[in-house]
């Protein structure tokens, strides 16, 4: 599999060594390994792509994934954890211990604001849902000291704003690094960007983002691992030297461009 390939609601992607991704919609998941040695899922999507998510993994690989890690639980990246847990009982579910009140029925989410403006995805944003999941004892804390299970050379990085336990993977060796909705390739409040996948580094989707301190920070933590290629939640593969460059202006610029001027986390 080379490049992007578009099928209906769906596009499949190779971003790097070992790492690809399909699109549900407007969300990326992206499976992490190989089909000799095993692989992971990061992330689940938007709901209703279970079917597509499971015929990927088995013309891919052959079998379940060895792990489910998620980036955080928003409903645009868990919305087909359910069906994959019945479907792969014995494929574990990782994510950051502050995370889990959102994915155990403990919390839910605040709503989504609209009044951050920036277009069409964020005027509809009160429909988006916000609640959390009740996953119980299927779900568990990452490891503490920053491994990923089931993805050997990866590590986790805790990248907060968006959602308290939010975390990003990178792979240190090549400098990949799959970002979940900590940065972004697309204008996600914007359909017009979303429908036409205009690639341009952004911070996290602002109706859903609740600590733009720590936003702007993760931003800066993800910056200093100079990523030679990022895979994010939403928006394509975006890779060096182009990536580095819009890294420099995001930071130079993040207060201004990617801090909604109105909104009430704001």
């Amino acid at each position: 599999m080379n490049g992007i390939l578009t099928s209906g609601l769906t596009d499949t992607w190779e971003a790097a060594e070992g790492v690809a991704g399909l699109r549900t919609l407007f969300v990326n998941v992206a499976f992490v390994g190989h089909s000799a040695t095993g692989y992971i899922l990061v992330d689940t999507g938007l709901g209703n792509f279970a079917g597509s998510i499971l015929q990927t993994s088995r013309e891919w690989f052959g079998r379940p994934p060895a792990a489910i890690v998620l980036t955080h639980g928003h409903f645009d990246h868990v919305g087909n954890l359910k069906e994959l847990m019945e479907e792969w009982p014995e494929v574990p579910v990782y994510a950051h211990p502050l995370e889990l009140p959102y994915l155990t029925g403990l919390q839910d989410y605040p709503p989504a604001d609209p009044a951050v403006g920036g277009g069409l995805m964020a005027t509809v944003s009160p429909l988006y849902p916000h609640r959390g999941l009740h996953l119980g004892e299927g779900v568990h804390p990452l490891p503490e000291d920053g491994s990923v299970p089931g993805a050997k050379g990866w590590t986790w990085v805790h990248t907060p704003g968006h959602s308290p336990g939010h975390i990003s993977l990178f792979r240190p060796a090549d400098k990949v690094l799959i970002s979940g909705d900590a940065v972004i390739t697309v204008k996600q409040e914007s359909a017009f960007a979303v429908i036409t996948q205009h690639k341009e580094l952004h911070g996290p989707p602002a109706y859903f983002t609740t600590d733009w301190v720590e936003a702007e920070k993760s931003v800066r933590k993800l910056a200093l691992l100079d990523p030679q290629m990022v895979i994010p939640g939403h928006g394509l593969p975006m890779a060096a030297p182009e990536l580095s460059a819009q890294f420099a202006h995001l930071c130079k610029t993040f207060k201004e461009l990617s801090v909604p001027s109105q909104g009430k986390f704001v």
